[in-house]
């Protein structure tokens, strides 16, 4: 598909040759928090893309910049603000064109836009006492990293039940969510501002908790198999986790070192089993091996969670390079793969 000029395009258009003009790592990083239909919408058009002119793919980078910056602009200080500003940079009819394209874009109906906003802490101290549905529904509409944070935090009799209400939830009515979003804004908005929206679902809860730490991911994925057998399986199979290296064939295993600092790797291996342990020695030269072993010994008594952090950062290197097609990671039997 060759294009012959950007305004005969559409934005799911626009989009894929962005992705493709920012390259696998930007744009896996981007694209996986976009709504599953409308990932489906760009890599379709993405594989079907055979060329892309030079300056058809700098327009498109310069338009998502000024529109980004234009978005800025109006979260800042208002319309006016941010048509001064534009107009001052791009003059006057280029900046209201920029600023009719985010107003359109913006329009939309994005649930919980305050609640992206506000940090962990400030959600934690309103949402706590809620009912755990009610909690589980705020979740599913917030950043992974903050959602992870929010659940590390709760009780942990209440953990297992509320991600099982995330790992369940589809399809609740426009009503109750806007009566919760009413009622949340109302406590959120002295203080924050509103953002975007995500999804709910099972990839949500395994987004949520490949960002939690390990004591919590055990307890929320064994109270899930109390309540649910095959959906614990589901959710396992597609999580990995750090003694998950096994399973990594020796080529990925030496591209994942190459990524990762000795020294978080020291700490990472420091709580790990003796078979994680050989899996990393035998992909290492001799003397770096040793040296590796040494450096572990060096360490003395460290603290859990030191550990766990250290291992949660060698995981997300792996997740990345897997998200980036450089290494496959493979669960739940041969055929299985994450991605």
């Amino acid at each position: 598909m060759t294009q012959n000029t950007n305004s005969k395009l559409t934005g799911v258009q626009k989009a894929a040759i962005l992705f493709i003009t920012l390259g696998p790592d930007a744009s896996s990083q981007i694209i996986k928090k976009l709504p599953e239909t409308e990932i489906q919408k760009i890599t379709y058009e993405i594989a079907n893309i055979t060329a892309v002119k030079s300056d058809q793919r700098q327009e498109i980078l310069d338009e998502f910049i000024e529109m980004n910056k234009a978005k800025d602009y109006l979260v800042e200080g208002g319309f006016e603000y941010a048509r001064d500003v534009l107009s001052k940079a791009l003059g006057s009819q280029k900046a209201m064109e920029i600023l009719a394209k985010v107003t359109e874009a913006t329009q939309q109906y994005r649930p919980f836009a305050i609640a992206r906003k506000a940090d962990a802490h400030q959600l934690l101290n309103v949402i706590s006492n809620e009912h755990p549905q009610t909690i589980a529904l705020i979740l599913c509409y917030l950043q992974p990293e903050k959602a992870g944070q929010i659940l590390s935090a709760l009780p942990e009799e209440l953990q297992s039940d509320v991600a099982f209400r995330v790992a369940t939830l589809s399809n609740t009515s426009p009503m109750v969510i806007k009566e919760i979003e009413k009622v949340l804004d109302g406590k959120l908005s002295s203080v924050v501002r509103s953002d975007m929206t995500t999804v709910g679902g099972v990839q949500t809860l395994v987004d949520i908790l490949n960002r939690v730490d390990r004591t919590t991911e055990k307890n929320i994925t064994e109270g899930l198999e109390s309540e649910d057998e095959e959906l614990a399986e589901k959710i396992k199979q597609s999580m990995f986790v750090f003694e998950d290296v096994i399973s990594l064939d020796d080529v990925s295993i030496q591209r994942v070192l190459r990524e990762v600092e000795t020294k978080e790797l020291a700490l990472a291996l420091k709580g790990a089993s003796e078979e994680v342990a050989n899996a990393i020695f035998r992909n290492q030269s001799k003397r770096a091996a040793a040296s590796l072993k040494e450096d572990i010994e060096f360490l003395g008594p460290v603290r859990i969670m030191d550990v766990e952090k250290a291992q949660q950062k060698v995981v997300a290197i792996i997740r990345r390079l897997d998200e980036a097609g450089e290494i496959v990671i493979s669960r739940g039997g041969e055929d299985a793969i994450i991605v």
